[in-house]
């Protein structure tokens, strides 16, 4: 335990502020650098080559945008039964699929989780297919029906990620005109005094209008959050699991709501089940340890009712990939974010 948290505290008081304070609300203005600085009482020179360095420690991603469900394109959550002998090479193969943006092994029959991103959900349907082809197995396909909470942005000073204060609402999508602009975003902001004007030579439009549609997707639900996308293992929330339960389908959107209200889960939503597959709600519980892990997702279990109901806890084993999802990048080509920090790499 000491060993894991040692890991945010080998971060000083500024680059923790960093890390911390700007996950959301990350200023919509022409040089939101300078405006960093500003609250850290630092040189804008200092708040860049501070980015650079975490960036390449590994803290965080990219500063950009995490889409709400229903924002564009689609995605679908997958799992194979790999025998242990062919686990890395199915785990390579998956990885290495440019729409899969997070592969992990975890603890179950069902030992390789993967979700892939694409246009439309014939398109991710194909992909799968190829998948299966190509690895010699069938994939449990489950189709996300309503989200409850989807949001990995909390307080990395606390133990357990805060309960939701508010409820999801309707999504906004985003629109055909955008979608340059919305690929432009998943790369990550180039960390350079004005990235913003980056993205108006990209998607060839003015500084203002640029802030003025990242603003109105804030505005609309479009996009969950704004800001620095941190990579929680690397700064201490190195342990999580997946739960899964077995809800009556007219009980499961009030257990889903109690779920996302909870104290550490930071994402809760349905999928449709499955042949062999009989679970239909699903929460994620990040902490700094397995007991901490466990000690929260009952706690959950138990405020959502759900104590008694079939269900199984998936810890993570490895992480294979992990990146945004890229659901406009098609629609861009090319005028994806020049200069921005790259993707997160893969890990094992």
């Amino acid at each position: 335990m000491s060993r894991i948290a040692d890991r945010w505290r080998g971060f000083d008081g500024v680059d923790q502020r960093l890390l911390n304070d700007w996950q959301r609300g990350f200023p919509l203005v022409r040089e939101p650098f300078a405006r960093l600085a500003l609250e850290l009482d630092i040189g804008v020179d200092a708040v860049l080559g501070r980015l650079h360095r975490l960036h390449q420690r590994g803290a965080f991603s990219r500063i950009g945008g995490t889409w709400a469900a229903g924002a564009g394109g689609a995605a679908l959550l997958c799992a194979y039964p790999v025998p242990a002998e062919r686990l890395d090479a199915v785990a390579a193969l998956v990885s290495a699929h440019p729409g899969v943006n997070h592969n992990y092994e975890r603890e179950h029959r069902y030992n390789l989780w993967f979700v892939i991103t694409g246009a439309d959900a014939q398109q991710v349907a194909g992909q799968v297919d190829a998948l299966d082809t190509a690895a010699g197995l069938v994939a449990l396909r489950l189709v996300m029906e309503r989200a409850y909470r989807i949001d990995l942005g909390f307080d990395l000073r606390r133990r357990l990620a805060e309960p939701q204060t508010r409820a999801p609402c309707r999504v906004t999508p985003v629109a055909a005109a955008d979608r340059p602009l919305a690929a432009w975003l998943e790369g990550g902001l180039p960390l350079v005094p004005r990235p913003f004007d980056a993205a108006a030579r990209a998607c060839g439009r003015s500084g203002p209008e640029v802030l003025g549609t990242l603003g109105h997707w804030l505005e609309a639900g479009t996009l969950r959050r704004l800001g620095v996308v941190v990579r929680h293992h690397e700064v201490g929330f190195a342990h999580n699991a997946m739960t899964v339960f077995d809800v009556g389908d007219d009980q499961v959107d009030a257990a889903g709501a109690l779920l996302a209200a909870c104290p550490g889960v930071t994402l809760a939503y349905r999928r449709c089940r499955a042949p062999g597959w009989r679970y239909n709600l699903f929460a994620m519980v990040h902490g700094r340890d397995r007991v901490e892990v466990r000690q929260a997702v009952a706690a959950a279990a138990e405020a959502a009712g759900l104590q008694d109901r079939p269900h199984e806890l998936l810890f993570s084993r490895r992480r294979f990939k992990q990146q945004g999802g890229r659901y406009f990048a098609q629609a861009a080509g090319a005028a994806g974010a020049a200069g921005a920090p790259a993707a997160e790499p893969a890990h094992a």
